[in-house]
């Protein structure tokens, strides 16, 4: 919910995005959560953000959701959306 940053049901973070700057150097990054064990989250403050949980496409969609059945549509949808070309470091050339 406004105004955190990620992807939000209700009140629980499903997807972190973060940037971090310093010495020159930017970094950023995100983590969907697909069938994370949450329960690592009852032993810290997530983000800082007292009083929100986490969540999972797993616990939200009732059946597992393995990374390799996201990650393909997702990165679609993130070239589609920054109209852009991704390359792996694994692709020759």
């Amino acid at each position: 919910p406004p105004p955190f940053t990620g992807v939000w049901m209700g009140d629980s973070k499903l997807c972190a995005i973060g940037v971090h700057c310093g010495n020159h150097i930017t970094s950023h990054g995100l983590a969907l959560n697909c069938c994370t064990d949450l329960t690592w989250f009852d032993h810290i403050v997530p983000c800082g953000l007292e009083g929100k949980g986490v969540t999972s496409l797993t616990h939200e969609l009732g059946q597992h959701v393995a990374v390799n059945h996201v990650l393909e549509p997702f990165l679609d949808s993130f070239q589609e959306v920054f109209d852009c070309t991704l390359v792996s470091s694994e692709d020759p050339g």
